[in-house]
């Protein structure tokens, strides 16, 4: 099968195996395992802050970073299809009881001028403005990328008006290729950055938490209670470790064949929008000759899975597991339908 559900699917490649079985280990929840301390330093380093925190999933990290700069009757900004709202199961509820601001924003993004609009007023009948989470690349938005002069703008906002300032960073990797960005930029503009690393980076597991010693030191500690300890996890710390080393610079890959298949689709009679397409995600809508069911449904019958992703939306994912056959095969189904 030809799968672009998600760039989740990667299957470690044969030297990133031969790492994860080579690697050093030790008890990490006694600080003793070199590997994941390895990849945690390296990670800080990249991006100029002073620590990182190696968790299970993107999710855990950025429910960390909500529970590390909010308290009870705190609100979130945030964009209306951000991950952390939509995707992780009522999360900022349920860890930190805080609430969200919902913003508009063009294909998941929003602005310093929405953001400085949304702040609560100092009153007792609103909670309390705290914190303000951008999503880069946005998954909604069909992978669609910030423009570093905006994050710059609502950090100015955010530092005027005391608002911590978080990114949900699962597919930053892939920004930081497409719009040419550095990575300690990112660094000096958040207080916490979450990255995956199970994403177009292709380990099987993992993602991390960067920010100050103090936070991350109070991370370590909402991780715990999370269930979020590690023991002898330098075998997976090592996939990552291979990933951060190897596996950056061929996001592009991953995004010049998005794009193909984006070029196909717009001569096709069943589609009617395609999302502008910046990354490695590919959203477009198909007419009302298909339901997203039959849709899907007959993309399988010629061996390709995909995900439906609202109302007559489809979506692809291209990832390390998709190759250049796959791309020729794809192409020839879709020009099929």
């Amino acid at each position: 099968m030809i799968d672009l559900r998600s760039d989740t699917l990667t299957k470690p490649t044969p030297e990133m195996h031969a790492a994860m079985m080579a690697a050093e280990v030790g008890d990490d929840m006694f600080g003793e395992d070199p590997t994941v301390a390895a990849l945690e330093k390296k990670a800080a380093y990249m991006f100029g802050m002073e620590a990182a925190l190696y968790c299970a999933s993107g999710t855990m990290t950025n429910q960390i970073g909500i529970r590390l700069h909010t308290t009870l009757q705190d609100e979130v900004i945030c964009h209306k299809y951000s991950h952390i709202y939509l995707y992780e199961s009522g999360g900022i509820m349920s860890n930190s009881g805080v609430s969200v601001r919902l913003l508009e924003g063009d294909q998941g993004r929003i602005t310093a001028k929405d953001v400085k609009a949304a702040i609560q007023p100092d009153d007792i009948h609103s909670p309390v403005s705290r914190m303000v989470s951008l999503e880069n690349t946005m998954n909604k938005g069909g992978g669609s990328c910030y423009d570093f002069d905006e994050i710059l703008a609502i950090k100015k906002v955010c530092t005027e008006n005391g608002l911590a300032f978080h990114l949900d960073g699962a597919r930053l990797f892939n920004a930081l290729v497409a719009k040419n960005q550095k990575a300690e930029d990112y660094g000096k503009a958040f207080d916490t950055i979450s990255i995956c690393l199970s994403k177009g980076l292709g380990a099987p597991v993992g993602s991390l938490l960067l920010g100050s010693a103090d936070k991350i030191k109070r991370a370590k500690r909402v991780r715990k209670v999370m269930g979020g300890a590690w023991r002898q996890a330098g075998y997976i710390a090592a996939a990552g470790l291979y990933a951060l080393e190897n596996h950056i610079d061929r996001l592009a890959e991953d995004h010049k064949n998005a794009q193909t298949i984006a070029d196909t689709l717009q001569g096709l009679d069943y589609v009617e929008e395609i999302y502008p397409c910046e990354t490695n995600i590919l959203i477009f809508r198909i007419s009302d000759r298909y339901t997203n069911e039959s849709f899907l449904a007959k993309l399988k019958e010629h061996g390709v899975l995909a995900f439906g992703f609202g109302p007559q939306l489809i979506r692809f994912v291209t990832h390390y597991d998709f190759t250049q056959d796959h791309l020729t095969d794809l192409l020839q189904v879709l020009k099929k339908l």
